[in-house]
């Protein structure tokens, strides 16, 4: 397929944030000039982070300390996703174990949160996890409580711990393994591309991370384009069966759209 075949077949793009578009929430040199050249185009954007303890509104913030100003209906995070996909399945009781952005999308998909009898034990992010909680939610998936978790993320900046990590306890202690919502689950995809009204064969995915961004995208069958501004670095490539369809330095040099 030749370029300009590829540039018409590509009509959507879902892109990363954090070694993407931003490094230390600082942006990453061209990538302001990439997504305004998109929106400018009219060419349907979403912002896709795993991360599920900000809202759209703190992202888009976010961006704005960056200098980048977008509307914060362009993103999507791994809370909203974890809330469409409990609104398919049966109960609406969950214990959480997050902050504030997970559980107003809770919330505003009709769960009741509780420490009497979930149906779900969800987790997310969170500064304050403790003994008490481990315990709890241990206690409620060992008696038939579905184990959710946002994101499998062990750590983010500076070993900062994240889902994944807080998941490992219980996950220990129960003998049961969460499903994760987030990166490299198609189902984030599948919510990210409803949320646009994209389709997988014209959509393409931007990521700096082979095993969730890149893989995700695969395994939804969007195409990839994987970025070396962040996580994975040129000789991480050759470790992993599947490869991304296309490999760039950063957004700025990206010529597919």
């Amino acid at each position: 397929m030749t370029d300009d075949r590829k540039k018409m077949h590509i009509k959507s793009v879902i892109c990363d944030i954090d070694g993407v578009i931003l490094r230390d929430n600082k942006p990453i040199p061209g990538a302001d000039d990439f997504i305004h050249s998109l929106l400018e185009r009219d060419i349907p954007l979403l912002m896709l982070t795993n991360y599920p303890s900000q809202t759209p509104k703190d992202l888009q913030n976010r961006f704005a300390a960056a200098g980048i100003n977008i509307p914060d209906n362009l993103f999507f995070t791994s809370a909203m996703a974890t809330a469409e996909f409990l609104k398919r399945q049966e109960g609406q009781k969950a214990f959480v174990i997050g902050e504030g952005a997970l559980i107003h999308e809770l919330y505003n998909a009709g769960f009741t949160m509780t420490d009497i009898n979930p149906d779900f034990v969800v987790v997310g992010e969170t500064k304050n996890f403790n003994w008490g909680m481990i315990k709890m939610a241990a206690r409620f998936v060992a008696n038939g409580a579905r184990f959710i978790g946002t994101n499998p993320d062990t750590h983010g900046p500076n070993f900062s711990p994240a889902c994944g990590a807080l998941c490992a306890p219980i996950e220990r202690i129960t003998g049961k393994e969460p499903f994760y919502v987030g990166k490299p689950s198609a189902w984030i995809i599948r919510a990210a591309l409803n949320q646009m009204g994209a389709h997988s064969e014209t959509t393409l995915i931007i990521g700096d991370n082979l095993r969730t961004d890149i893989l995700a995208g695969v395994q939804a069958g969007l195409e990839t384009a994987l970025v070396l501004s962040g996580v994975t670095r040129a000789e991480d490539i050759g470790d992993v069966t599947f490869k991304p369809n296309h490999i760039f330095p950063s957004v700025a040099e990206i010529d597919l759209i």
